[in-house]
């Protein structure tokens, strides 16, 4: 039996409401890949196997494949601070701009507002005029105290690419990781997609057909490769089949505890599965599209999974399942669910209003011992991502809530990190750490 015949994607998509999606499976060096559903619910011309999907925060590890390299080669040294290659690199808090590293940026450890979508234009110059703006960026934590996401911080990674390769990052991209391999149908640049039959993606729970794209000028974090599920796990080939990124797999810091286990490599979130096997994986999130990809090296075996719109996650979790568990004998971890008796939240410290960049957590009383949560956008990109509902939230832990309802087909986490002056908790975590105002 062939691996993509383990996997009835049709039936997944129906289940789940998807739009479309495509999987591909890398396994002891051979790929197959299987596709369905459509490419617009307006159109509805089919997917197939050379499909273009958006693989967002994916990017990341590509990001990270090119400053690996560079270590690799003696040009760059992870420890050093970054201005070392970029001179001029400046934030709002100066001391945090001197002492940050690359080592920071890899492992989201830098401290400073990650959710930044400058638009710079399409040229050359667009990822060196997105790093200039970042002067005004604030620091939420001190470099290396916290982990908080940070797209911005690996758009900094791309344009020391850009300066120690002399090239911009999308030539970086194809010159140094696609050449010479089998890649088919990978898309660096938004003038490329016109090369491609390209996915639409699909927003909110009426599938609406998203109108834009993420800004370009943010490419090295994740707003602009677009490519099949084949593609993506011949990318990860190297990783799966040779030490040549092994530096990459290492752990570098631990993650907030969101029920998930794993740690943070370079680029990579790392992860452990019963029997012993480890393993590495990123997701990724545009307007309307959702990607995963999870790769065992010591079993030749990667999976990703791309699709453009529904509850992706069930299907992505049914997928990786499956093909884990038929060629591997390996059982992803359980998501979290809230607990038959809660632990007990102090509501006077948790209620309040948090923020991070382009978004505010309101934090109120709830009912029972319960708090409810309201995100409020304050940029537009939030706006498309985030609703406006009040969502009820219990106690996982003493230092965590979990979400009463499913959402997406999970029970969010919100990790309760830090005291402030009052003892109140100072930063509510859901993988960006959104300080109390």
């Amino acid at each position: 039996m062939t691996k993509t015949n383990l996997i009835d994607l049709d039936a997944l998509i129906a289940e789940h409401g998807i739009v479309g999606a495509q999987v591909a499976v890398l396994h002891n060096g051979e790929v197959e890949d299987v596709a369905a559903g459509v490419l617009n619910n307006v159109t509805n011309e089919k997917v197939t196997a050379t499909s273009v999907f958006q693989i967002g925060s994916i990017t990341k590890i590509w990001t990270a494949t090119l400053i690996q390299q560079l270590v690799n080669e003696g040009l760059l040294d992870l420890d050093r601070p970054v201005r070392d290659v970029l001179p001029t690199f400046k934030l709002a808090d100066e001391q945090a701009a001197a002492r940050i590293t690359p080592r920071h940026l890899l492992t989201h450890t830098g401290g400073f507002d990650g959710d930044l979508w400058f638009d710079t234009g399409s040229g050359d110059d667009k990822v060196e005029k997105y790093v200039e703006l970042m002067a005004d960026a604030e620091q939420v934590v001190a470099p290396g105290e916290l982990y908080t996401y940070c797209n911005s911080g690996f758009v900094v990674l791309g344009r020391i690419v850009e300066v120690l390769r002399g090239k911009p990052f999308h030539a970086a991209i194809k010159e140094d990781v696609i050449a010479d391999r089998d890649f088919g149908t990978t898309a660096t640049t938004f003038a490329e997609y016109a090369d491609q039959t390209v996915a639409t993606g699909h927003l909110g729970d009426d599938r609406k057909p998203a109108e834009k794209y993420l800004t370009e000028a943010a490419a090295p974090a994740g707003t602009v490769l677009a490519m099949s599920a084949r593609d993506l796990v011949e990318f990860a080939r190297p990783h799966v089949e040779s030490d040549e990124f092994a530096a990459m797999r290492e752990v570098q810091f631990a993650l907030p505890n969101f029920g998930l286990g794993g740690d943070q490599g370079l680029g990579w979130v790392l992860q452990n599965y019963p029997g012993g096997r480890k393993g590495m994986g990123h997701t990724g999130s545009t307007l309307g599209f959702e990607a995963s990809l999870r790769v065992l090296p010591e079993a030749g075996l990667a999976v990703a999974v791309l699709t453009n719109g529904g509850r992706s996650l069930p299907l992505v979790r049914a997928v990786q399942a499956k093909v884990l568990g038929d060629l591997v004998n390996v059982t992803p971890k359980s998501l979290p669910t809230p607990p038959l008796v809660p632990v007990p939240i102090d509501v006077e410290k948790v209620v309040g209003v948090y923020r991070s960049a382009g978004l505010e957590a309101h934090v109120s009383e709830g009912d029972g011992g319960r708090v409810r949560l309201r995100f409020v956008p304050l940029d537009e990109i939030w706006e498309a991502l985030v609703d406006d509902d009040e969502h009820e939230y219990t106690g996982l832990r003493d230092d965590a809530l979990i979400g009463v309802h499913e959402e997406e087909g999970y029970h969010p986490v919100l990790v309760l990190c830090g005291r402030d002056e009052q003892d109140r908790v100072k930063y509510l975590h859901w993988g960006r750490a959104a300080v109390r105002v």
